[in-house]
């Protein structure tokens, strides 16, 4: 499922549980970043949310998202990245999970970032 600019702004305002995955490489996120997001990039994200809870929490400072959690939103650059990112995590049993498409290049153009 994806979602929009503006229904992440929203979720960004109002959902404090909301984790957000920036899945860029280290270079990308050096250049600028959405607020709150969290940065494990594409490759990795297999990997981190198949750690344990403890694990997650310990390499990453954030409580790792249950299953269930509504409140998963990867992005990259474009969307390509976050796309698969999302995809994975699926495959991991997060069923909520989102990708938003718009990605950092369109969120940089209008949070003026």
């Amino acid at each position: 499922m994806d979602i929009s600019y503006e229904d992440l702004k929203t979720l960004l305002e109002k959902d404090k549980k909301l984790l957000l995955v920036d899945v860029r490489t280290q270079e990308e996120v050096d250049e600028g970043r959405i607020p709150r997001s969290l940065h494990i990039p594409v490759d990795a994200v297999e990997d981190a949310f198949g750690l344990e809870p403890e694990a997650f929490k310990a390499k990453y400072g954030v409580t790792k998202p249950t299953l269930d959690c509504s409140a998963l939103v990867f992005h990259c650059h474009l969307g390509k990245r976050g796309a698969t990112a999302t995809t994975k995590a699926k495959q991991l049993g997060y069923a909520n999970a989102r990708n938003y498409t718009g990605g950092y290049k369109e969120w940089s153009e209008k949070a003026g970032q």
